[in-house]
């Protein structure tokens, strides 16, 4: 498992399989505002985005996350 955590777009992601190749992410569920998850073609899940992440996760996550 990974994290990232674009500081300029307040955006986090969780890789849970990583690298995600190219076009391996067939099927995208938002499921509010902040979260969005993606998933392989057989039902997978291999990662989450997390919008507004300053504001939904802890700092100290976000202190430890790579930074890209």
């Amino acid at each position: 498992m990974k994290f990232e955590y674009d500081k300029e777009v307040d955006a986090g992601y969780v890789y849970l399989e990583f690298p995600i190749k190219e076009g391996e992410a067939k099927k995208t569920i938002e499921l509010n505002e902040n979260i969005i998850l993606d998933f392989d073609n057989k039902g997978k899940l291999l990662g989450m985005e997390i919008l507004n992440a300053s504001k939904v996760l802890n700092r100290k996550i976000l202190l430890k996350a790579q930074v890209c």
